[in-house]
């Protein structure tokens, strides 16, 4: 799902990826794609701003939602997905579900309220707002019902349900994400597409493809464009990695492996390619591997 983000308040760099991760599941669990929406993260004064313009309640609130699609009773998007027709967008391809304004304000004084991470209460904001964007509400018990199994189920696919740390992002979601990632692939040279999406321990994913160059030297595939997203966002470690391709399984070539076990000799490797799946833990893909703890060893035996 493509966010046109604006942020008046600074936040933590971990809410914006975690965010994008649930809404990215949301295309995935309710069978859609091309979605478009616009949000905005702002403060408790100027969301009750808008709140007192729109709602006419002069008081700030944690999120609001500005739905483009007018739906029939009872009708939600993922059970017609003829509704987006009305709101396709020519120039960007895409079609605009409408807008959504967060409270960070709201955002920090939920999560220490509930007990849970900043983080995880963004995302459910998000994907509240995005279900009421899709259709649902939650007016009377039959709706709210209804609404609130579709939130669980998004935030159960990216493990941040109501079992909490216990929940885990399923492999099919990962690969899913990994095949998404493949679309935007730049290889115009090979036009061998990959696709990588890459977990880290703290329950967020990056997702990367690759991107080739004239020069053909300098291309960097879709494992490395992804782990580079991660550790330029503050992420140090990983335990799985879902890669897609389509014709061949796309295992990591010698200089991924090498990159990956910097930060995870314990990674799980996933490949998918025309529906099929194969797993290898990169210590098999990588025997005898050298990275810091080796380096470590090495200087510790020359210091004498």
């Amino acid at each position: 799902m493509r966010i046109n983000w604006s942020c008046s308040h600074t936040v933590d760099s971990t809410w914006l990826q975690v965010m994008q991760n649930v809404a990215d599941a949301t295309e995935i669990v309710c069978g859609l794609s091309s979605l478009l929406i616009g949000l905005q993260i702002c403060g408790d004064e100027e969301i009750r701003v808008l709140n007192r313009n729109f709602r006419n309640l002069d008081r700030a609130t944690d999120v609001l939602s500005f739905p483009l699609i007018q739906y029939g009773p009872g009708k939600m998007l993922p059970d017609h997905p003829e509704y987006l027709k009305s709101v396709y967008d020519d120039e960007e391809g895409l079609y605009c579900l409408g807008d959504v304004i967060i409270s960070a304000d709201h955002v920090r004084q939920q999560a220490l309220e509930y007990g849970h991470p900043e983080e995880r209460e963004a995302a459910y904001l998000l994907v509240h707002a995005i279900c009421h964007l899709m259709g649902y509400d939650h007016m009377n018990e039959t709706e709210k019902k209804k609404m609130r199994m579709m939130e669980e189920k998004i935030l159960e696919s990216v493990g941040m349900g109501q079992s909490g740390e216990t929940s885990t992002i399923t492999d099919e979601t990962l690969m899913e994400l990994a095949r998404r990632a493949m679309e935007h692939s730049y290889s115009p040279y090979s036009r061998f597409r990959v696709g990588a999406a890459l977990l880290s321990t703290d329950g967020r994913i990056f997702q990367g493809c690759n991107v080739e160059n004239a020069s053909l030297g300098i291309t960097c595939c879709a494992e490395r464009t992804a782990l580079f997203k991660a550790v330029s966002e503050g992420a140090r470690s990983f335990s799985a990695i879902a890669i897609a391709s389509v014709g061949t399984a796309p295992w990591p070539c010698g200089v991924c492996r090498h990159a990956l076990y910097e930060f995870a000799p314990d990674l799980r490797v996933i490949v998918t390619w025309d529906q099929q799946k194969a797993e290898m833990s990169l210590k098999e893909l990588l025997p005898h591997g050298f990275g810091p703890d080796e380096l470590a060893r090495g200087q510790k035996g020359t210091d004498r």
